[in-house]
């Protein structure tokens, strides 16, 4: 089983999408293991856009994310990274196709509504950044030999 995190951005609280985009999660199958809503400081978010340090569009990411709540959640499930990404869409909302979160939802690259980790090593990473151990669950659902 893999996990993953996935954020709820400040424009996805916002809009209040909250309970709607965790609800395809749940749909697709995936065991919710971790949810806090959290005010990222500005400290957090560097660290968790690192990679993008330097880059023209890093003090916008930084901005964006520390300008609302976030919900930070944490999923689990069989190839849970790329069934999370797939559920998201592509980064650019105008891109992403239409039954996908982003492809419904959003409109534009920077407020695209959800952050997902884009490799099982960068979930591993990105979950301990926001989530320390004693606030993940492990449990089995009653259906897991339905949805796998």
């Amino acid at each position: 089983m893999q996990r993953t995190l996935i954020l709820l951005k400040p424009d996805s609280v916002q809009r209040r999408l909250v309970g709607t985009l965790i609800h395809r999660f749940e749909q697709k199958g995936l065991r919710l293991v971790g949810m806090k809503l959290v005010q990222a400081s500005r400290e957090l978010a560097e660290q968790h856009y690192a990679v993008h340090k330097g880059k023209p569009f890093y003090e916008s990411l930084l901005s964006f994310l520390t300008s609302g709540p976030t919900v930070a959640l944490v999923w689990e499930g069989r190839e849970a990274v790329a069934v999370a990404r797939g559920l998201m869409g592509a980064t650019d909302g105008t891109k992403a196709p239409p039954a996908t979160i982003r492809g419904d939802f959003a409109l534009s690259v920077q407020n695209n509504l959800v952050h997902g980790s884009d490799s099982v090593e960068n979930a591993t990473t990105e979950i301990n950044l926001w989530f320390s151990a004693a606030e993940l669950v492990s449990w089995q659902p009653a259906d897991a030999n339905w949805v796998g």
